[in-house]
């Protein structure tokens, strides 16, 4: 008989057992008993890895609900929009309407004046019939406004009955200050009512549009891109990093259970079965949250933003994915962390041969990150909308290229604490534990590591593109001092009252309206500003005026030669600006040979209002084009109350005059959603970084328990342990806000070449670390009296 066929060594005398799938099963399932049935610390271990993860789910949840939440918002949009009627005059399903927006506190009041012009006309979603002149239907948010003490200037400018309440079915969302007023001011035959002047007036037979809008341009899409990574990526760190808890129990379980005889396979897919329990519990958990969230959804408005709890419903699809990516990187994360740990029977052996982290993998991360975003410098246009971006290798760069900051991290704190030697007792424990376990402690910052430098790159994103989608004029002053109102061409006298109306408003300090059109010539484009003398001489240095007079208004040391460009005797022709190309419409006007050339003077907004002035019997201000009353208004600074006052002159001129603070005009509507939405996903990612760390960081403490214990019963004071566990924690912080400094502004500059803008402000990150650094020093305080508890003698006690 050989040797290999001896008894005991044959094929036939080894334990056989299930294999393939069957095994994976069978480990699994036993991981989880044992994370079931593991005493004490086995359903504390597993309580706090499925708070984790829940944490995470939550967000993730929110995440997959957002496409349903914007297709409902943007449905309900589109069943209240209007299109004009192909009726040629009034039916009996007809009806008048005139959009009117105001603001309140610089937060959007939207709404629309209507008037019925026979029974069967249509009345707007959520409303169950259309208010009668003098009457208002407004919605729930506006209704409680204009009864709190808060919307008493409000209430000055809606003197209209409130007869009911908007339904859901006509809100986008339930915040949304919105209101329908019914009038019988308004006709779809008001000539003065056009382009420039305000909404013009439809007459409509239904409510509700195809809902189709100008796309993102592709500059606004790699901004959505970036704002989707940066939220999302601080949750996929915090899984993988929740799922590791409870180390050093699980290693001593691992050990035992190598000597009643499982191999090394089955004792990972063991591990790997705890951590799945773990995460299914996680999951649970998150959609618990998630749902009893959802219930006060409606109570919550970032930047004026709100949703429906309803809304918040997650796309089957993507949530499907969570519930399935969630489970599995649990398992796949596990298996990785033990894929280096040597477990015996007689114990594990981990980190026996200090071995040091390799830094060529790590640098290859980011280093693919770039090579996919840097060729594209250039490539993205803001203003091609119909370009086609590569969001798939937009995204997957600036993943690569977090990830990377995310995986150096552990090397970066090994190479340093390793030379750090000396110090006081507290320094010198805390760097005794980073030289031991700072992988750990990496982990533990991790999340709001790449939290931080994903939102370095999107901060500088931001103001890169900033200039292209919102008005700042440099000349405007910070305090927002000055407003502008427009409304339709109006006679001589009427404008003129309404400027002293408006002057008349209690911190007003000064205004000025005339009736305004722009005019082509030979020379370019110049402005006819039309008023009598004595508004006239508020914008220009007059020796002389009488009604029938033109001037041509030069100003002093300015870059526009009005006075040689459109001297006296230059023909003018004001254009009206529609698709018909009819000449016939345009207004074709001489300025006088007579007419002078004077200087202006700062109105009382501080302007210099050059081009020609004219006084109204010298020109027709009915037969220009695009004429329209402009006002502008100067008021105390500082004083807020008097915007509203203004805005409460303005409509009761008319609900129609367009009112508006100069300064910080958003330009674009995607730009100013975008950004919500970013506050919005922010706000709630600072709070799953903070909670994270807070689990974390208790995990930690808890597995270091018995050592804390055994060293206060040693005679080590309580103050230096505080102080080493707040050095652990300060460091890799350090460290890591250093990188994801790096990171983000080199992310963030490579974003900004893509589309063509350069870097506004090099320092912007500054806040963004400061933010940070408050959220970790914020989470140790609160650790502290854990940690206090955990110091106690009984410590040691064991059973």
């Amino acid at each position: 008989m050989t040797e290999r066929h001896r008894p005991g060594h044959g094929p036939a005398d080894m334990p056989t057992g299930p294999t393939g799938l069957t095994a994976w099963a069978r480990d699994l399932a036993t991981g989880a008993r044992f994370a079931l049935t593991g005493g004490r610390e086995g359903w504390l271990r597993t309580g706090l890895t499925a708070a984790g993860v829940g944490i995470g789910v939550v967000l993730l949840l929110i995440a997959a609900a957002v496409p349903e939440m914007l297709s409902q918002r943007d449905e309900r949009q589109a069943a209240r929009d209007v299109t004009s009627s192909t009726a040629d005059g009034p039916r009996a399903d007809t009806l008048l309407y005139q959009s009117v927006d105001t603001d309140y506190r610089d937060k959007p009041v939207n709404g629309a004046l209507l008037r019925a012009e026979g029974p069967k006309a249509p009345a707007p979603p959520g409303v169950e019939r259309i208010p009668g002149a003098g009457e208002m239907v407004v919605s729930p948010a506006l209704d409680k406004l204009l009864k709190s003490d808060k919307g008493k200037l409000l209430r000055e400018r809606f003197h209209y009955r409130t007869v009911g309440t908007i339904g859901d079915a006509g809100l986008v969302g339930p915040s949304e200050l919105f209101y329908y007023i019914g009038s019988d001011r308004i006709s779809a035959d008001d000539p003065a009512v056009r382009f420039g002047q305000g909404e013009r007036v439809l007459r409509i037979d239904r409510y509700g549009s195809d809902g189709t809008d100008r796309p993102l341009s592709p500059a606004l899409l790699v901004l959505v891109v970036m704002v989707c990574v940066v939220l999302l990526m601080p949750v996929a760190v915090f899984i993988a990093t929740a799922v590791r808890f409870g180390g050093d129990h699980r290693d001593r379980r691992l050990a035992a259970l190598r000597l009643v005889g499982a191999d090394i396979k089955a004792v990972r897919r063991i591990a790997a079965g705890e951590a799945l329990c773990a995460a299914l519990f996680g999951l649970a958990v998150g959609t618990g949250l998630f749902l009893f969230a959802r219930r006060f959804a409606s109570g919550v408005t970032v930047q004026d933003t709100s949703v429906f709890p309803a809304d918040l419903t997650p796309t089957p699809a993507l949530a499907a994915l969570v519930a399935v990516a969630v489970p599995a990187a649990a398992v796949v994360v596990t298996l990785l962390a033990l894929r280096g740990v040597a477990i015996e029977p007689l114990g594990i052996v981990r980190n026996a041969v200090p071995r040091r982290r390799r830094l060529w993998w790590r640098l290859l991360i980011p280093a693919a990150g770039a090579a996919l975003l840097i060729p594209l410098s250039g490539s993205v246009s803001v203003y091609g909308y119909g370009d086609t971006v590569p969001t798939v290798r937009v995204a997957v760069g600036a993943v690569l290229v977090l990830v990377g900051v995310t995986a150096l991290l552990p090397w970066l704190v090994e190479a340093c604490v390793a030379r750090l030697r000396g110090g006081p007792l507290p320094w010198q424990l805390a760097v005794r534990r980073l030289q031991s376990s700072g992988g750990s402690a990496a982990r533990a910052v991790s999340g709001i590591i790449v939290a931080v430098a994903g939102a370095i790159a999107v901060q500088m994103l931001f103001a890169g593109m900033q200039n292209d989608y919102v008005d700042k004029p440099d000349e405007v002053p910070a305090t927002h001092s000055r407003m502008q109102a427009m409304y339709r061409t109006g006679t001589a006298a009427e404008v003129r009252g309404w400027q002293e109306r408006l002057r008349a408003t209690e911190g007003v300090v000064g205004a000025v309206a005339t009736v305004e059109s722009y005019a082509d010539a030979p020379g370019g484009v110049t402005t006819v500003r039309v008023a009598d003398c004595a508004t006239l001489r508020e914008l220009a240095r007059l020796d002389s005026c009488a009604d029938g007079d033109v001037f041509v208004a030069q100003e002093p040391d300015g870059d526009v030669a009005t006075a040689r460009n459109f001297p006296p005797g230059t023909p003018l022709k004001m254009t009206r600006w529609d698709s018909s190309g009819d000449s016939a419409k345009d207004y074709r006007w001489t300025v006088p040979a007579t007419a002078r050339v004077v200087a202006t003077r700062p109105d009382p907004a501080g302007e210099q209002e050059y081009g020609v002035l004219a006084t109204p019997s010298a020109i027709d201000v009915h037969a220009m084009p695009e004429g329209r009353t402009v006002a502008s208004v100067k008021f105390r600074q500082g004083d807020l109350d008097a915007v509203e006052r203004v805005r409460n002159t303005a409509a009761g001129i008319d609900p129609a005059v367009r009112v508006w603070r100069m300064g910080g005009v958003v330009k674009d509507d995607h730009y100013a959603a975008i950004q919500r939405g970013l506050l919005v996903g922010g706000t709630l990612t600072l709070f799953l970084i903070g909670g994270s760390m807070l689990v974390t960081t208790l995990e930690q403490l808890r597995e270091r328990s018995r050592l804390l214990s055994a060293l206060v019963a040693l005679g080590t004071r309580r103050s230096t342990i505080g102080w080493s566990v707040l050095w652990q924690t300060a460091v890799p912080v350090v460290l890591g806000m250093t990188l994801a400094v790096a990171g983000g502004l080199g992310l963030g500059w490579t974003m900004l070449r893509l589309i063509d803008r350069r870097v506004k402000d090099w320092l912007s990150f500054l806040p963004l670390v400061g933010a940070g650094t408050a959220v970790i020093l914020l989470v140790t305080l609160v650790s502290l009296p854990p940690l206090w508890r955990m110091m106690r003698p009984d410590g040691l006690r064991t059973e």
